[in-house]
């Protein structure tokens, strides 16, 4: 924690800017003060000079170059009081206290810069989630459903990841999907994903027709890629592993296809999670063209204490210091009974105790959970 932190933490009444400026005045008093009371053979003036690093810290350059001023004019005045004004050790202290001082204001304006364009990168950042990756509605018809998402990249709010959620007249279709490679440079093939799958997934259409129409739009796109040259290294290479489920509002059962990714786990309470695997997986979205793959959808139950986690493979990848995987498997029955909102925020701290660190990988998660049916009343006598 830095000094200027540390102070703003406090509940003294310089935790405010002007509570530090406040600290810069009474430092060039002080100095001040004990460089006249020196012996003759003692000059402090060059300490001065920490006035306007300190202001610098918290400051802007405008701020910086006023403390940085006074500073300079203090030594003036210390010269005149100690009579060695003419000295040359004194010029040579102004000297050196007016460029350091400047060299203080030009970093401010190019922090000042910096920080603004991070700023905008940021709000262009979040802007295109909002606008790729909208928040999971918290309920879709007799779920509720919470969702996580954090992307590798340093300052970036999105990577190559994704989900989406869609309704229909009687159930709420979902996906979640891995862009080969991660980062920004897959934002183009999620974009035309999610499209694709919010163009479609709120039609009637069984569930693997849903997939197939997936696959050739994002055939589709790739090829585009590969005639402009748009997509970085192998565009050959490109896909998307992917899970597409379907969950019947009226029926205790979930309906999915997976496309080589991650099974996702049934959760209940005091037993150990169940992966929903299938016996024969489809190919990644981009590659079932070359198998002519029949897409078959696979049904599970899915009662009002079950919980469905969902994820990609960010999470089961992220190793500790170790080098050792998450054991998501093991550690996610502890918090099964839980509400998906505290599932995911326990699962999300255990994570990081294991890891250390931030992620290295994108991850994605949804948790979501059946509501308990009605009781119907009873008969009367």
């Amino acid at each position: 924690m830095d000094v200027r932190q540390w102070l703003v933490e406090q509940k003294w009444p310089w935790g405010s800017r002007a509570g530090l400026v406040a600290v810069s005045l009474v430092v060039m008093a002080v100095i001040s003060a004990i460089d006249i009371l020196s012996p003759p053979d003692v000059h402090l003036g060059p300490l001065l000079v920490v006035a306007p690093a300190f202001t610098a810290s918290f400051g802007g350059p405008r701020l910086t170059g006023v403390i940085g001023l006074l500073a300079v004019l203090t030594l003036v005045a210390v010269g005149v009081l100690r009579g060695v004004l003419d000295t040359e050790n004194l010029i040579v202290q102004i000297i050196s206290i007016v460029v350091l001082s400047s060299l203080l204001v030009v970093f401010c304006q190019l922090r000042e810069r910096h920080q603004g364009e991070l700023s905008r990168a940021r709000f262009v950042s979040e802007t295109a989630q909002r606008v790729l990756l909208p928040p999971i509605p918290e309920r879709a018809g007799p779920l509720r459903i919470a969702s996580c998402y954090r992307a590798a990249e340093a300052d970036t709010a999105i990577g190559g990841d994704l989900y989406a959620l869609a309704r229909t007249a009687r159930s709420t279709r979902l996906i979640i999907g891995d862009v080969r490679g991660k980062g920004l440079s897959t934002l183009g093939t999620t974009a035309m994903l999610l499209g694709a799958f919010r163009a479609a997934a709120h039609r009637q259409a069984p569930l693997p027709e849903l997939v197939a129409y997936l696959e050739g739009s994002v055939c589709w796109g790739l090829a585009q890629y590969n005639d402009t040259d748009i997509a970085e290294g192998d565009v050959g290479e490109r896909f998307i592993t992917a899970v597409v489920l379907d969950i019947p509002d009226d029926q205790q059962v979930v309906h999915l296809i997976n496309c080589g990714h991650p099974p996702p786990l049934l959760l209940r309470p005091h037993q150990p999670a169940i992966a929903l695997h299938v016996s024969q997986p489809a190919p990644p979205l981009g590659l079932g063209a070359l198998t002519n793959t029949a897409y078959e959808a696979v049904t599970f139950p899915l009662g009002p204490e079950d919980l469905l986690l969902l994820y990609t493979d960010g999470i089961i990848e992220a190793r500790d210091q170790a080098g050792a995987f998450y054991p998501l498997v093991e550690r996610a029955p502890q918090w099964g009974g839980y509400d998906p909102d505290a599932f995911l925020n326990n699962l999300w701290r255990d994570l990081w105790s294991h890891a250390g660190r931030a992620p290295e990988d994108d991850i994605a998660l949804i948790a979501l959970r059946r509501d308990p049916a009605p009781t119907p009343p009873l008969a009367p006598d």
